[in-house]
Formats: C-alpha cells, sequence, structure tokens
C-alpha cells in the first residue's frame, strides 16, 4: 500500500486495522502496536492534531477478527462465551440421550402387513377389461380405487401364470410368462407400477408343490432328459398296479403311468399336476430363482401355496387307514388315510425358512419389506401350523393363514366363535401376529354357510380382532354363493358337492349388464348372481348404512385406533348367542367393547365386569339403532348384529385377566408426548 496524507482532522488512514494503536484496548497491546507501528513507518503515514488523535476503544461491526479476538480475552465476553458453549455441549448431550431413550423404549414400528387388510382378487372374476368374459390384469387396474376406497393396502393376487388352466391357474405351464387370458408382462409391470404409486402392494401366489404337466422340465423328465430327468417323483409300476396306496386331494390314486417314461409319476392334485421332487437340490435352485425373478420385478410378497404337500417320504410304504377295517381297494379320499408319509415331512420347513432369509436379502430398502404367508390346511394339528412362524431362533413365514374361522358356521354361536379365536390366540407363539380368514377360492362364501344375517357381525369380528384380516372378494359388499349352470371347476366335475364353482361367481360392481364385471355379449365365465342389482358395490356406496359403508367404516377405524390395530384382546362374555372382547391400550384413555350376537334376540349383562364404566357409548352398529348409550347392566342386541361400544376409563381389564387377554407386543401410551412406549 502506497503512503497517503491526509488532511482532513477527523479522519484516519490505515493499512491494516492491528497496526492502528488506537484499536488496542490496554497498554501493554498499545505498546506492541507502537513498536510494530515503527518497525512500519514506511508502510504508514499518518497526520493529525494531538489533540483529535483517534481513540475508538469499543468492538464494532466488520472488525478483523485479529480485533475481535484480543476482545474476547476480558472476562467480560469469555464467561458469557464459555457458558454458551458448554450449555451448547450439556444441549446436545442430552438431547442425544433423550433420542437413544426414545429408540430404546419404543415399541417396534408396525408394518404394511400388519396395517392393512390382506384383500384376495380371484383374477378370473374381478374385473374383465376386453369383454372375453374372464377377468384379468388390467381389470384390477381399472379397480384399484375400490382398494383405496376401502382403506386397503395389500393385495394378494390368485395365480395368473401362463397355464393350460386345468385347476384355473394352479397348473403352470411357465413361472417367469402371464397366460394370456390375463393379459401380457408389460400389463403386470403397468398394474405392478400402478399399485406403487398409489402405495399399495401386491402379493403374488406361488405354487412350489407342483407344475403343469404341460411344463418344459415335466416333458424333458418323462423322455429322461438330464439334468430334469429327476425334477419329479417317479416311481416303478404298471397301469393296474400303483407303488402304494396314497391318494390325491382331488380322489382316487395319487400315481399316474406315463407311457412315455414306463414309470408312474407322483401327483397330489390333478393328474395335470405332477409333484415336483424337492429331494433334489437343483429344483430348490430352480424354485428359488422364480422368486428372485418376481422379487426383482418389484412385487411385495408371496403367498406359498400348499406347503405341507411339498416333501414326500422315500420308501413309499403305504399310509395307514384311518378305518383299519375298510376295504383297502374302497380307499380313494384324502380323509381315509393319516398322511403320515406325504405331508410336512422333514426337511419342509428348512426350505421354507431358506426362502425366507431370500426374501428378507430384499427387504433391507425401507419400506420395502417382502412379506411371506403359508397356506395349509391342518384342520385339527394345530401344532403343526403354528411351526410354520418359525422359532424362536428362526423366522419362517410372517404368518400361516388361520382358516379355523371357516368352521364358525358348523356350530353357530358366541361359544363356538370364542372357541375358535381362542384356539389360535392359546397356541399362537409368544409376540407373533395372528391373522383370521372367513372365505377364500377353496370354501363357501360365509354368507352363505352361516347365512346372510350375520354377514356384518361377521365383517364387524374380522376387523376388530387383533391381527391381520383377510378378506376375500366380494365379502365387503356380502356376496353368497351362486348355483351355477355349468361346472367348470376340475374339483366339482370330480364331485359335484365339493365344487367350488359357487364362491368364485363374478364380482358385482353395479346393476348393469353383467354386473359391472364384463361389456361380453356372450356372457361370462361363471353365471352372475342373481341378487346383483341390489348387491353391488356402486348401490351400497351411496348407502351409509349398508355393508361396504360398515366395512370401510371399521378398516378406517381399525387403522386410526392404537387400541384396535395394537392394543390388548381380552375375552369378557361368551355363551350361545353373544361373543364379546375388549380392546384396549395401556395409558390410553380410550378402549372398545365389541358384543357380536350369533344366535337369537338377547340382552347381555355385563356388570360382573368390574372394569367397565356403568354406561357405554354407541360407536357403530351394524343395524340401525335410535339408542345411542347403553348401560352395561343391559346391552341389547337382535340376531346378527354387531355392537362397537366405546369408553372412557383409567382401569384396565387385562392386568387382572391374565389368561384372558392376549396382545403380540406390549406398548403404552404417553399421553403427554403422544408418542408409544415399551412397558
Amino acid at each position: 500500500m502506497s503512503p497517503t496524507k491526509i488532511t482532513n482532522i477527523d479522519t484516519v488512514e490505515l493499512q491494516e486495522g492491528i497496526q492502528n494503536a488506537a484499536f488496542h484496548g490496554d497498554d501493554d497491546d498499545i505498546s506492541d502496536a507502537s513498536n510494530s507501528g515503527e518497525q512500519q513507518a514506511t508502510s504508514v503515514s499518518v497526520t493529525r492534531p494531538e489533540e483529535n488523535e483517534y481513540t475508538q476503544i469499543k468492538p464494532y461491526a466488520g472488525m478483523p477478527k485479529e480485533v475481535l479476538m484480543l476482545y474476547s480475552r476480558k472476562a467480560c465476553y469469555r464467561v458469557p462465551r464459555e457458558i454458551i458453549f458448554w450449555l451448547i455441549i450439556a444441549c446436545t448431550l442430552a438431547l442425544i440421550a433423550m433420542t437413544i431413550t426414545v429408540v430404546a423404549l419404543s415399541p417396534r414400528c408396525m408394518s404394511w402387513w400388519q396395517l392393512s387388510p390382506v384383500y384376495q382378487v380371484y383374477p378370473r372374476s374381478f374385473k374383465d377389461s376386453n369383454a372375453d368374459g374372464v377377468g384379468d390384469l388390467k381389470g384390477i387396474e381399472e379397480k384399484l380405487s375400490h382398494f383405496e376406497y376401502l382403506n386397503i393396502k395389500a393385495i394378494w393376487i390368485s395365480p395368473f401364470y401362463k397355464s393350460p388352466m386345468r385347476d384355473f391357474g394352479y397348473d403352470v405351464e411357465d413361472f417367469r410368462q402371464i397366460d394370456p387370458i390375463f393379459g401380457t408382462m408389460e400389463d403386470f409391470d403397468e398394474l405392478l407400477a400402478s399399485m406403487h404409486d398409489k402405495g399399495l402392494k401386491l402379493i403374488m401366489d406361488y405354487i412350489p408343490n407342483h407344475t403343469s404337466d404341460k411344463h418344459i422340465w415335466f416333458q424333458l423328465s418323462r423322455n429322461g432328459t438330464e439334468p430334469y430327468k429327476d425334477y419329479y417323483i417317479w416311481a416303478n409300476c404298471t397301469q393296474d398296479k400303483p407303488p402304494n396306496n396314497w391318494v390325491s386331494v382331488f380322489g382316487n390314486s395319487s400315481w399316474e403311468y406315463d407311457e412315455v417314461r414306463q414309470q408312474c409319476y407322483f401327483h397330489q392334485f390333478l393328474k395335470e399336476q405332477p409333484d415336483l421332487n424337492y429331494r433334489n437340490p437343483r429344483v430348490i435352485e430352480e424354485m428359488t430363482d422364480i422368486i428372485h425373478f418376481w422379487l426383482k420385478k418389484g412385487v411385495d410378497g408371496f403367498r406359498m401355496d400348499a406347503v405341507k404337500h411339498m416333501l414326500e417320504a422315500t420308501h413309499l410304504r403305504n399310509e395307514p387307514q384311518v378305518d383299519p377295517d375298510q376295504d383297502p381297494s374302497t380307499v380313494d379320499t384324502e380323509f381315509e388315510l393319516y398322511h403320515d408319509y406325504t405331508y410336512t415331512q422333514q426337511g419342509l420347513h428348512e426350505i421354507l425358512t431358506n426362502w425366507r432369509i431370500e426374501l428378507d436379502a430384499y427387504s433391507r430398502e425401507p419400506g420395502r419389506y417382502r412379506f411371506m404367508v403359508i397356506e395349509c390346511y391342518d384342520y385339527e394339528e394345530i401344532d403343526k401350523t403354528m411351526r410354520y412362524y418359525g422359532t424362536s431362533y428362526v423366522t419362517e413365514s410372517d404368518f400361516p393363514f388361520n382358516f379355523y374361522l371357516l368352521y364358525l358356521p358348523d356350530d353357530l354361536s358366541g361359544n363356538q366363535a370364542k372357541r375358535l379365536v381362542h384356539l389360535w390366540m392359546s397356541n399362537m407363539p409368544e409376540g407373533k401376529w395372528p391373522n383370521w380368514v372367513v372365505g377364500n377360492h377353496d370354501k363357501p362364501r360365509i354368507g352363505s354357510s352361516a347365512g346372510k344375517e350375520y354377514i356384518r357381525a361377521i365383517n364387524m369380528m374380522l376387523l376388530t380382532l387383533p391381527g391381520t384380516p383377510t378378506t376375500y372378494y366380494g365379502e365387503e359388499i356380502g356376496m353368497v354363493n351362486v348355483n351355477v349352470s355349468v361346472i367348470q371347476d376340475p374339483f366339482g366335475q370330480h364331485d359335484p358337492s365339493n365344487s367350488r364353482d359357487p364362491q368364485r361367481t363374478p364380482m358385482q360392481w353395479d346393476d348393469k349388464l353383467n354386473a359391472g364385471f364384463s361389456d361380453s355379449e356372450n356372457g361370462t365365465w361363471l353365471d352372475i348372481a342373481p341378487d346383483y342389482s341390489s348387491v353391488n358395490v356402486e348401490l351400497q356406496q351411496a348407502d351409509t348404512h349398508s355393508t361396504i359403508s360398515q366395512y370401510r367404516a371399521l378398516s378406517l377405524l381399525r387403522g386410526a385406533e392404537l387400541a384396535l390395530s395394537r392394543g390388548w384382546f381380552c375375552f369378557v362374555w361368551s355363551d350361545v348367542n353373544i361373543f364379546a372382547y375388549l380392546r384396549e391400550m395401556d395409558g390410553l384413555n380410550k378402549a372398545f367393547l365389541v358384543v357380536l350376537n350369533f344366535g337369537k334376540d338377547t340382552t347381555t349383562d355385563l356388570s360382573s365386569v368390574t372394569e367397565l364404566p356403568d354406561t357405554l357409548t354407541v360407536h357403530l352398529s351394524t343395524v340401525p339403532i335410535s339408542q345411542k348409550i347403553f348401560p352395561k347392566s343391559g346391552i341389547p342386541t337382535s340376531q346378527g348384529q354387531g355392537l362397537l361400544l366405546e369408553y372412557s376409563t383409567n382401569q384396565r381389564f387385562h392386568p387382572n385377566h391374565a389368561s384372558e387377554c392376549y396382545v403380540s407386543e406390549k406398548a403404552c401410551y404417553l399421553p403427554a408426548l403422544d408418542i408409544l412406549y415399551k412397558c
């Protein structure tokens, strides 16, 4: 900087602020600065009268950091600065500690398959988009708003693989292709993308036990081509004498003689559905690769079909007869044998556990958990069903389907309802998540087996029990079985009394042509229900008291109320007419009482339940009622009525009735912070 002469008496010329003695706050500093100024006199020249010497001594905005640091040495600045510094450190540590505490004490977040009902779509019957009389993938995409209306996020779609359709898709010809009747792979990709855009999850049907006899693997196996020779189960036999007495689910011998290979192959379902040989590691590898194929596509989970049939004993001994005195030549149904050698064989759970591991590998991305549910009818052997949850060391399925409520109509009563619910809850491993099913593509609709008058009460039970409810398409509007004019089901063709067609008829969307299911002028693949003009989605959506409106209200409530989604479940009453239970949560002053009538008109006295307040408010009734408050000593219900009663109390039922109460994972509500914590 060149020296500059300033003649103005009120001005000062500086090279750098630190070199001006007037900026220093004590004599030592001024002295140091003066010495520095003398050494650099050639760089700075200041002309000013002595009487007006520049004497600025206070900090000012824009001062150099060197000056600021000089002032910061003073106690009046240093002490507050240190106080603020340590306060920041303390607050930061407190915030970290609080965060760790909240995370450590918070219960596990619920996954999408716990928060939403699972809705089963039978694709042949849901919606036809191309007027051929059969439902398809584009039809499902057209109706995604229906799931949003019902507050349903998880949709399980029955098989749509390429298939000869001998068992309507459960006989798979190619696991990596879409059958043309349902559309194309592009249609599938668009459906999946549309579902994910709407926050919906797609659960695929996976069929591990068998393939179609048209599958390339079987064609190569029957020719003895390696490595496919042992992909299926073959045994020496003759046309007239099978290897043993094993029978198929569809009836008669489960062995079929093959002219090409000159041996018999094993099939636990139709003869067109040969069983895969899971004793062959290559088969496991092939089927695992198929799982990978669909996971890479982006599917959100699998329903594993008929898993108990996957392995058979290698010794091929005859299975024992249920009736030892029965003529062996007359044994031709599955219920006439004990399936010691064909169901749930050793090694089955290891295969399923390894598949669970494969799904977990795709579940690491946040929000993309891959779900696994098992289908297995073990009937009275519930301990076998519970094994599909896994063990304390190894996880298997998220849950096996619970089919026991399908037997509610066998002895329709409040006592039967409690017995079936208790059967599952008392046998379920601690900490596991329950599931409830009242209908599917293989079983009669609950509205026909129990009676139309009980549909709404059963839907209320389904949506207020703890766990994940499963709804078969049409149950939300109260569809019932239909006596079809022509039997399409191969099982029904073998035994008309066991036809599954009545529960597979097309979805009833409105009162127009073909119930809005199809624009086909040539009819639909199964008959339309005769009641479609009065039982359909469009009509019921306009009625706030309809079956679908009540289903939607309960689905929304289940998602909104902590007591219903993850609270305690407690039995409080059952008799020949009534099944009643509580849903409550510690720390939450709102709880619910559910009263379901599966018998005759009656009045229930719950005055012995001291934890209940004297009066309860009606939140929802399945039949119109004018009374909105009931005393607990007299709660009237009519046949088939369901009541959801709300009450406020700080007294909990479950601490004094541990044997009557269940919860998958304990959680308490802290109203002061509006959070959940482990308790």
